[in-house]
């Protein structure tokens, strides 16, 4: 059967933007800005961004495109015989529904908050109430499970569409409304009074600011963020490449998406920070941000209420193109594993997510003494720990050798996909920054994580989970970078 292609360049790009803008961008990016000095933090992270993110959604891309099939069977396609890159298959698959697990229960919360902001919950509560209403609905599973099942059926109700007729075409209105959305709400936050003094933080460099923070912590929450934010590593951005016609060169179309990626990350800390300012919060108050400190802004501002749903319909719209993109990438690969056509694969996952979404949902409430990494830690943390800290950096790890190494696709394969087509050409002169460089970053940013994670819980704690950390890395590259085996390499 022949392979679905994006109808239209554009489509390809929001698409795949909307798969990298999800709620890590949107919701993180504003208030790890604020916790590492504003501006400063912005320019170390643009910088990084270009460094390290790019080129692996380059790989990511030239694979998918290359073998014009999922990760599923990507490796198989495209490896030479007797080597064992497919094996990292599952793996891939594995992350994706891990991600969904979780995720899809936080778009829920998103579209919860929608009906809330709408309804006027929020008018006249103080901080407690606020917060009153976001620990209520924590310790209501049946609630939370109604709005995740909400979301889980709408997304798979999209996919079952088709490529054109569902994902690309809802995607992009639904990205085009977003950033419509973005820029209202963006003017509405800089023309309150006070939001001068947030745009100065936010917008201006203060090297000051950053060394108060500690300019080690600052550049390794760049780094990690400029990694994290394109939603590399597990197939996500993979299956798009593997819709994408030879008509343009990848890295013209991989900037593309970073760019989108970016200025709705940015756009995202126009609306948020200056609010902040204007009301005298401070915007490094972390996750509960969003849901606990935005309302009390809103509350604040005449219309709030109005203001409000139009924000949670913007962070609706952030966290539904994710999961739709993920779930077209568990869809795609189901139906490469099984010989599956589409709506049987979709019949199949809605029910495995929706099953396997019931953990990090009770986790709150009647599994909540489920504590994996440490006190005070949920269901929804462990599997956030193992997306975002393994899957993540050690897929991303396996894309780039994979395109670099002979005994992989190798670099002259790899550049040769890549530059096919018009546009922005990568240079061969680049090979050894990629080949040694930036699977070094990546393993110094999959360490960091774990040692992020776990030096505050004991020296004891610490040595013991760096050296899983250690173990799961090497046990990789041995699996990826030994020697040929007899095998075929086609399964």
């Amino acid at each position: 059967m022949e392979r679905e292609k994006f109808g239209s360049r554009l489509g390809f790009i929001l698409v795949s933007a909307g798969c990298a803008v999800g709620l890590g961008n949107v919701w993180k990016f504003p208030y790890i800005c604020g916790e590492n000095g504003g501006a400063a933090f912005i320019v170390i992270y643009l910088i990084l961004l270009v460094l390290v993110g790019l080129p692996c959604l380059i790989c990511e891309f030239s694979v998918g495109r290359g073998s014009g099939k999922s990760v599923m069977r990507a490796y198989t396609e495209l490896q030479p015989e007797g080597t064992r890159w497919s094996k990292v298959r599952w793996v891939c698959f594995s992350g994706n529904y891990l991600l969904m697990m979780f995720y899809t229960m936080v778009a829920g919360w998103m579209m919860y908050y929608v009906f809330l902001s709408a309804k006027g919950t929020f008018e006249n509560l103080d901080t407690q109430g606020v917060s009153k209403v976001f620990s209520n609905m924590l310790s209501n599973p049946g609630m939370m499970m109604f709005w995740t099942v909400i979301v889980i059926v709408l997304s798979f109700g999209i996919c079952l569409l088709g490529l054109r007729n569902g994902v690309e075409r809802i995607t992009k209105v639904m990205m085009l409304l977003l950033i419509g959305l973005m820029l209202v709400l963006a003017v509405r936050s800089v023309t309150l009074s006070g939001a001068k003094e947030g745009l100065k933080f936010y917008l201006v460099p203060d090297f000051g600011k950053m060394a108060d923070a500690g300019v080690g912590n600052v550049f390794f929450a760049a780094l990690t963020h400029a990694f994290f934010t394109l939603s590399i590593g597990m197939g996500s951005m993979e299956i798009f490449g593997s819709y994408l016609s030879k008509e343009r060169k990848i890295t013209g179309e991989a900037l593309n998406v970073m760019l989108l990626d970016t200025f709705v990350a940015l756009m995202a800390g126009i609306i948020i920070i200056p609010s902040c300012f204007a009301y005298g919060v401070e915007p490094d108050a972390g996750p509960s941000l969003l849901f606990i400190t935005l309302p009390n802004v809103f509350n604040h501002m005449p219309g709030g209420r109005v203001w409000g749903t139009l924000f949670f319909i913007f962070m609706t719209f952030a966290a539904l193109s994710t999961v739709i993109a993920v779930f077209e990438n568990i869809v795609k690969m189901t139906q490469e594993a099984k010989d599956w056509g589409r709506k049987k694969s979709v019949a199949v996952n809605l029910v495995g997510i929706t099953v396997t979404s019931i953990p990090a949902v009770l986790g709150f409430s009647v599994l909540s003494f489920v504590s994996l990494l440490g006190e005070g830690t949920t269901i929804m943390d462990v599997e956030d720990f193992l997306v975002s800290y393994n899957i993540l950096p050690l897929g991303s790890l396996i894309f780039v050798l994979f395109c670099v190494k002979k005994n992989g696709w190798g670099w002259g394969n790899f550049l040769k996909e890549a530059n096919t087509g018009k546009g922005i050409s990568l240079t061969n002169g680049i090979r050894y920054y990629m080949t040694y460089f930036v699977p070094a970053v990546i393993v110094i940013i999959y360490l960091k994580g774990y040692y992020d994670m776990f030096s505050t819980k004991g020296t004891v704690m610490l040595l013991s989970w760096m050296c899983v950390a250690l173990v799961l890395l090497v046990s990789i590259l041995c699996l990826v970078m030994g020697p040929r085996t007899r095998e075929k390499s086609k399964e």
